[in-house]
């Protein structure tokens, strides 16, 4: 597409050229003309006078202006640069002079009659160039619907992509985790005891909280008080378990004082949120080890949960694209988790979802922000 835009760029100007070299020819000729004109009307001789107005006369004609001079009474007495398929057909010169005043308004001289003239050649390629920059501009304009429309389809069909790998990942982690435990009854067939069965409840219950989240997609979400404290209390014990323990290590903290503070909103949408920005931690930690310290605070009229790591941080380059789908610092990533996180705290509950360099130097800071309905 640019090189067509250059293309025609380039045509547009080679004409442009084209045509202010005629006008400097114009310009010379309309000054020789008028030398000549000037200088027959001084002349003393009893001719002169007679033939600078014939050789204006033929400067007209050379210039390739059409005109017509008509009498009062309608007889045409002088006709130049008429085309010659015209002829002396009386009709097609009626609707030939009937387009010269479509182009001009026909002149009215006293002594004279009415003059009907066309457009000079000048003007006839400055039209020219005018119809060549709208064909440049309506062909650019079409390039860019259709670039823009290929883009939109792209980014339609990376994203229904995205969401089945979604799909995938959020239903995959709880149903290894109970192949995991079904597993292990088979090898150990005489156990039992409360901890294997809350484990094996809270994988059930996190399946059913999937299918509720998927539900909640392009519906309005829900407005009910949530406490943030207890949001993150339920995220962060889900993940503590599954958290690698032996090769990387990985940490994950929370500090909170409580239940609270509490937003409106929807807390399977929020809790998904959560998820995403902690599971997008624990992917930047991965093959390496590190901690992820989740904080749960209210400041002013604000309610605000935040994720640090001590990984490698986000690429300057990639900062301003972070939240975009398809957007991903890590191999094979689909870049939906913090889209997604994005979309539920900004879009639907009015929050703010921002990212900056940890404290530290090193890591990452995700910062979920929504209104503040209490502190407790």
């Amino acid at each position: 597409m640019a090189g067509l835009a250059l293309l025609l760029g380039g045509i547009t100007v080679w004409y442009a050229w084209v045509v202010a070299r005629h006008l400097r020819d114009d310009a010379r000729q309309t000054s020789t003309l008028l030398g000549r004109v000037f200088a027959g009307l001084n002349d003393p001789r009893p001719d002169a006078a007679t033939d600078a107005l014939l050789d204006l006369a033929r400067q007209v004609r050379s210039l390739g202006i059409a005109i017509v001079v008509m009498d009062t009474a309608g007889h045409i007495t002088a006709l130049d640069n008429a085309p010659p398929e015209i002829g002396a057909d009386t009709a097609q010169l009626r609707a030939w002079i009937s387009e010269l005043d479509v182009e001009n308004p026909p002149l009215v001289q006293p002594g004279v009659g009415t003059i009907h003239y066309g457009t000079g050649t000048a003007a006839r390629r400055f039209a020219s160039i005018a119809a060549l920059e709208g064909a440049v501009l309506l062909c650019l304009a079409l390039l860019a619907g259709w670039a823009y429309r290929s883009q939109v389809a792209a980014a339609r069909d990376r994203l229904w992509v995205a969401m089945a790998r979604e799909s995938a990942h959020q239903l995959g982690t709880p149903l290894m985790s109970l192949t995991g435990w079904i597993a292990y009854l088979r090898e150990n067939p005489g156990t039992t005891g409360v901890e294997l069965a809350e484990h094996l409840q809270a994988d059930a219950e996190r399946l059913e909280r999937v299918a509720k989240r998927f539900e909640r997609i392009g519906r309005p979400a829900r407005r009910e008080p949530v406490g943030l404290g207890a949001l993150a209390e339920r995220v962060v014990s889900y993940f503590r378990p599954r958290l690698p323990t032996l090769a990387s290590p990985v940490t994950l903290t929370l500090r909170a004082t409580g239940p609270g503070p509490t937003a409106l909103g929807d807390p399977v949408l929020l809790e998904w949120a959560l998820e995403a920005v902690i599971k997008n931690a624990i992917d930047a930690l991965s093959g390496r080890g590190g901690r992820i310290d989740v904080a749960v605070e209210a400041a002013a009229r604000t309610a605000r949960l935040s994720v640090i790591d001590d990984g490698p941080g986000v690429p300057l380059e990639v900062r301003a694209q972070l939240f975009e789908p398809g957007v991903s610092t890590k191999p094979g990533g689909w870049g939906i988790g913090l889209a997604l996180a994005r979309r539920i705290v900004e879009q639907q509950h009015g929050g703010r979802l921002v990212y900056r360099p940890a404290p530290t130097g090193e890591g990452a800071e995700f910062v979920l922000e929504f209104p503040l309905v209490s502190a407790t």
